[in-house]
C-alpha cells in the first residue's frame, strides 16, 4: 500500500476517480476541483474547478469527461488542448432538488449499451426542504421521520439514454453511493444501514423493481396512497431483497463502490469477483456471488484489512498497470482523506475463493489445497445464523440469532473444496461462519477466518 502525495492547500476528500486513455488519473474532490495525476512524474494539474460536490466521474477521452455534481451531470471539455477544461456543459439536470443537504448524486456508470446509470440520494430527516425547489414538491414523499423523497426522483436509480433523456429505472434506495457492474453485465448497488435498511446491503438491481426504502414509491406513475396507511408487510411484499447483507459493526457500517476485478489483470486469484469499499473500517471487502432460483445471493469476506490501508475507502479504480487506486473521504462522518495505491505482490494467499450454497449446507473452495486433518475437523467450523428486521426504525439488531452445528465434512480429491453439511439449513438468514483453525497442506495459515452468506433461496 502506497500513499499518493497531494498538492498543498487541497482538501483531499475524493468524490470520484477514473483513468484517462493516456494513463492520467482524473480525480474529483468534494470542494469542487477536478485534478489530473500524472503517475510517471507524480505531479498534479488542475482540470476544472467550481463544481458542487462531485461524486461521480466518467472519462470519455483525454480531453473530455462527464462529472456528476449535485445539481447536474456536467460534460467538461478541454477544447484547446492546454490540459484544462474550458467548456462546462449541462448534460442533464432533469431531476428534483429540494435544498436538503443529503441530496447527493452519483454516477454516471456506463452500462455497455450506450446508457448511463445515475443514483439520487434520499433527503435526510434531520433537515427540511427549502421554499423554492426544482421539481414539484410532493407531500406524500415527506413523512414525519426518516429519509424522504420530496421531489422527483429522490431514492431512485435513473437511466440516461444516448439521446439525453433521463428515465426512472429502479426505486427504493436510501443512499445508493456505490454503483457497478459485474463481469456478465449485472448491475449491483450498495446501500447504507438506516430506516428501512436493517443492515448495509448489496442489491442486484433490475429495471422497474423496488428495493425497500419506501418514500421513493410516491414517484411511481399513478401513485396516490398515503405511505402511513400502508402496512410493513405490504411494503415488504413490494421489495426485492438484497443479494448480500453486510452485518453492521462486524463487516461493514458504510459500504461504498462495488468494483469488478477484471480477469485481464493479475491481481491475485479473485478475477471476476467484486470488491466493495468500506468507509468506517480500514477494509476493502470481497463478495462471492451466485444465482440460485433466478435470484442473486452470496457471501462477503474481507479482501484487505489494515496492512497500511486506512479508513474512508470511497472510490476505487484499477490503473493501466493493474494496481488498485483507492480514494478516501470523510465528509463529516467517519473516514479519512487522500489516495492510496495497492499493488499485488504475487503469490497465492491461503483464502476462501468461493462459498457456494448446497441443499444441505455450503461448499468452501480454497485458493490452496487444505491440510486434510485440520479441514476434516467439524469443530473448526462455527456457524451462527440470524436475520435483520425490515422496518421503519433505524437499523436492526441481529434477530433470532442461534448456532447451527456442522453434521458432516467432506474434502474433495484435490483438497481444495470442503463440503459442510449442516444439521439444519433454512432460507432467509445470514449464515455467519467462523473458521477456528485451518492451514494449507504446506502450512500456510488461512487469512480470512470469518465470512457471511446471505441465503435468500435454498439450493436445489
Amino acid at each position: 500500500v502506497e500513499n499518493i502525495s497531494l498538492p498543498e492547500g487541497l482538501t483531499p476528500e475524493v468524490g470520484a476517480m477514473d483513468f484517462m486513455p493516456d494513463g492520467r488519473l482524473a480525480v474529483a474532490f468534494h470542494r469542487g476541483e477536478v485534478m489530473l495525476y500524472h503517475p510517471d512524474a507524480a505531479t498534479w494539474t488542475l482540470f476544472a474547478r467550481g463544481l458542487h460536490d462531485p461524486l461521480g466521474l466518467h472519462v470519455l477521452n483525454n480531453n473530455e469527461m462527464l462529472v456528476m455534481q449535485r445539481p447536474e451531470l456536467t460534460r467538461l471539455k478541454d477544447t484547446d488542448g492546454d490540459g484544462e477544461a474550458d467548456e462546462y456543459l449541462t448534460e442533464t439536470d432533469d431531476f428534483g432538488i429540494s435544498g436538503n443537504y443529503h441530496e447527493f448524486a452519483y454516477g454516471p456508470i456506463p452500462d455497455g449499451q450506450g446508457n448511463y446509470i445515475v443514483g439520487l440520494n434520499s433527503a435526510s430527516g434531520n433537515a427540511g426542504v427549502w421554499d423554492e425547489t426544482r421539481g414539484a414538491y410532493n407531500p406524500l414523499g415527506h413523512p414525519a421521520k426518516g429519509m424522504y423523497s420530496p421531489v422527483p426522483f429522490r431514492g431512485w436509480l435513473m437511466l440516461l439514454t444516448p439521446d439525453g433523456k433521463l428515465e426512472p429505472y429502479a426505486s427504493g434506495f436510501r443512499s445508493p453511493d456505490g454503483i457497478g457492474f459485474d463481469q456478465q453485465g449485472n448491475l449491483f448497488v450498495t446501500d447504507n444501514q438506516g430506516d428501512w435498511v436493517g443492515t448495509s446491503t448489496l442489491y442486484h438491481v433490475e429495471k422497474g423493481k423496488h428495493y425497500g426504502h419506501i418514500t421513493s414509491l410516491v414517484w411511481r406513475e399513478g401513485w396516490v396512497r398515503n405511505l402511513s396507511d400502508i402496512s410493513v408487510s405490504t411494503f415488504d411484499s413490494l421489495r426485492t431483497k438484497a443479494a448480500v447483507l453486510f452485518p453492521h459493526n462486524i463487516m461493514a457500517d458504510s459500504p461504498t463502490q462495488p468494483l469488478l476485478i477484471p480477469d485481464s489483470i493479475n491481481f491475485g486469484p479473485f478475477g471476476g469477483q467484486l470488491l466493495v469499499g468500506e468507509m468506517d473500517f480500514p477494509r476493502i471487502m470481497r463478495v462471492m456471488l451466485e444465482e440460485v432460483k433466478g435470484e442473486w445471493q452470496g457471501a462477503c469476506i474481507s479482501f484487505m484489512d489494515s496492512s497500511g490501508l486506512t479508513v474512508g475507502n470511497h472510490r476505487m479504480e484499477f490503473g493501466p498497470d493493474g494496481s488498485l487506486w483507492v480514494g478516501k473521504t470523510a465528509y463529516v462522518w467517519v473516514g479519512d482523506q487522500g489516495i492510496q495505491r495497492i499493488r499485488y505482490n504475487g503469490g497465492t494467499p491461503m483464502d476462501v475463493l468461493r462459498m457456494h450454497a448446497t441443499p444441505k449446507g455450503f461448499d468452501l473452495t480454497f485458493t490452496r489445497p487444505v491440510n486434510p486433518e485440520m479441514a476434516s475437523n467439524k469443530n473448526n467450523y462455527q456457524f451462527n445464523r440470524y436475520y435483520f428486521q425490515y422496518h421503519a426504525e433505524y437499523g436492526s439488531p441481529r434477530t433470532d440469532e442461534q448456532p447451527v452445528d456442522v453434521r458432516h465434512v467432506t474434502i474433495s480429491d484435490d483438497r481444495k473444496t470442503v463440503s459442510l453439511e449442516l444439521e439444519e439449513i433454512v432460507a432467509g438468514f445470514v449464515y455467519d461462519l467462523q473458521i477456528d483453525s485451518l492451514r494449507s497442506e504446506k502450512g500456510v495459515e488461512l487469512i480470512n477466518k470469518r465470512m457471511f452468506y446471505t441465503l435468500n433461496n435454498l439450493a436445489e
